[in-house]
């Protein structure tokens, strides 16, 4: 008994999955929770500028960590890259808002490579469907040095928008906390 063939799309999924966060390079779009969808489009002939045989043509669904995010043009460019190396002869970039992206969902290896980086990965659930009700209390962030609860938000806004930097009072390492969004 023969294993069953993957599909062109799983294919072209695990072409996109291949790409990285151009801000924190050891996480991929799929460990971000970014990438939304992969379909497979096959363009005919008449669709070819040379009028050559048909080709495939791929749309990529992704999600921005917020709205404005400068990394979303290099991500676009790097799933360009990535399907035209792979044959592919038209990628489609389709940048969705909504739902609003969340850290939840981030994998479980994404959060564990953030940490493995030096950055602590978010805690807690974003608790999407909006705010109301009680405010909620911030917990504390482990370090990812030496593991210290004994930490300080030193300021809410890091190297990019979606990290806060964070100083371990223990170790006296700073390192930057991915936030719940």
């Amino acid at each position: 008994m023969r294993t069953q063939e993957r599909t062109e799309e799983q294919r072209a999924w695990d072409i996109a999955s291949t790409v990285c966060d151009p801000e924190i390079p050891v996480l991929t779009i799929e460990d971000l929770g970014i990438l939304r969808g992969v379909r497979v489009l096959p363009t005919q002939a008449a669709d070819q500028p040379d009028g050559g045989a048909s080709s495939t043509a791929v749309e990529v669904t992704i999600t921005p960590t917020y709205s404005g995010c400068p990394a979303m043009d290099a991500i676009g460019d790097d799933l360009r890259t990535a399907f035209a190396k792979e044959g592919y002869a038209s990628v489609h970039i389709n940048l969705v808002l909504s739902p609003a992206w969340t850290t939840d969902w981030m994998t479980e290896s994404g959060k564990a490579k953030l940490e493995e980086y030096g950055i602590a990965p978010p805690s807690g659930m974003a608790a999407a469907g909006g705010h109301s009700g009680p405010v909620r209390l911030s917990l504390a962030v482990k370090c990812p040095q030496c593991n210290s609860l004994n930490t300080k938000e030193l300021t809410r806004f890091g190297s990019t928008s979606c990290k806060a930097l964070f100083v371990c009072q223990d170790c006296k390492e700073p390192f930057d906390y991915f936030k719940v969004l």
